[in-house]
């Protein structure tokens, strides 16, 4: 068992750390509350291999896996940069037209999504259905060689961003009838394909919106991979990858607001000149939290390195379990750290309560705390399906 990093690795992880620094948080609230995006650290992260760490070399990727993109993201969030598009274009789309995509789809797609000249979004989720890939109300049928898609997708990020869309939707399987669920690479100026976005209450550069599908027209080429087959080994690729990035950036968040915490109680002196942070009152929530962070990340890591070395099953089961710690504790170190600040803890200056809606949506999204216990109590504890 071993817990440290490759040479290369630590590499990574000093030069996205430098990087990130670069711009900083203030950046990133910057380009938020003014409606922008980040667009300058995207590119620049894209010219440095950055976005394309877990892409083969063939197409211009680092040729790593899910374990360097887990470093990009957390160190990024940890330079105050949570980038949520790290988790839908790479870690989710790059994946997915990776494993199941055929020759051509690869081709097209992987080279600008490794250099972040390309942005492909990723819409599962349904007003009604919610994840729940079983209800989806999203429908593709064929129009001769064509497919026609209909339907509608919530809480899709970023798609004011991207030129393509990955949509999760169902065909009838012409041998039994039955739908299954089969994923669709969408341009987003597609006729037909219509976006509302949604007013959220969280702090971010990217956007969230409605999708509308009315009789969306796509060439045959649009579907990933050669047959409607390769629809739900696609879909369960990218969830894993998901996973393990969103609670890597998770732990991210967790680690700058521990560490802007930190600076601010070690030089506060309120009573007797002594810093606040020699109070037990003060310290011990912070490291309290930092414990939970640090945990969480090891979590990542197994997780990460089940993914990579194709260990499918018991990934997914790590993968959840670091998705839940970490959002946990990303919560709890964003809340502690503006408890420790006090009244400093609420203002822009001192960048933590910026990050209250992230991390309070890191607890639901992109999967609920309480629908990974159930998966743990169905796929570890041997409990009866609950739902």
């Amino acid at each position: 068992m071993n817990f440290d990093l490759t040479p290369e690795q630590d590499q990574l992880r000093d030069a996205v750390r430098a990087l990130g620094r670069k711009y900083g948080h203030g950046y990133f609230v910057e380009k938020a509350k003014a409606g922008g995006h980040t667009t300058e650290l995207w590119q620049e992260a894209g010219r440095l291999g950055y976005l394309g760490v877990n892409i083969p070399t063939e197409y211009g990727g680092g040729g790593g896996g899910i374990t360097e993109l887990a470093i990009v993201c957390e160190e990024l969030a940890a330079a105050g940069c949570p980038l949520l598009l790290l988790v839908v274009s790479p870690a989710i789309a790059a994946t997915v037209i990776n494993k199941h995509g055929t020759d051509e789809q690869r081709k097209r797609h992987l080279p600008g999504l490794a250099d972040g000249s390309q942005k492909i979004v990723f819409a599962i989720t349904e007003p009604e259905a919610g994840s729940n890939f079983h209800r989806l109300g999203t429908v593709a049928r064929r129009d001769g060689d064509d497919w026609l898609l209909t339907g509608r997708k919530c809480y899709i990020s970023g798609v004011d961003e991207a030129g393509h869309v990955l949509v999760v939707a169902r065909t009838e399987d012409s041998s039994t009838g039955k739908l299954k669920p089969a994923l669709f690479i969408v341009p987003t100026d597609a006729p037909g394909l219509e976006r509302s976005k949604l007013d959220m209450e969280i702090l971010s550069p990217e956007n969230q919106f409605l999708l509308y599908l009315d009789d969306v027209r796509l060439p045959a080429d649009a579907l990933v991979g050669e047959s409607l087959d390769a629809g739900l080994p696609a879909l369960f690729a990218g969830l894993n990858p998901e996973r393990i990035t969103v609670a890597a950036m998770g732990a991210g968040t967790g680690r700058y607001a521990i560490e802007r915490a930190s600076e601010y109680t070690a030089t506060r002196k309120v009573w007797g000149g002594r810093s606040i942070g020699t109070h037990q009152g003060v310290a011990h929530p912070l490291a309290h939290a930092a414990v939970q962070v640090e945990l969480a990340r090891l979590m990542i890591h197994k997780a990460a390195t089940l993914y990579d070395a194709g260990r499918d099953l018991e990934a997914g089961v790590a993968g959840n379990m670091a998705k839940y710690a970490a959002g946990e504790a990303a919560a709890l170190a964003v809340d502690t750290a503006v408890q420790a600040l006090g009244g400093a803890g609420m203002t822009t200056e001192y960048g933590v309560a910026t990050l209250l809606g992230a991390v309070r949506a890191g607890r639901i999204a992109p999967v609920s705390r309480e629908m990974i216990l159930n998966f743990v109590a169905q796929h570890v504890l041997g409990q009866d399906k609950s739902y």
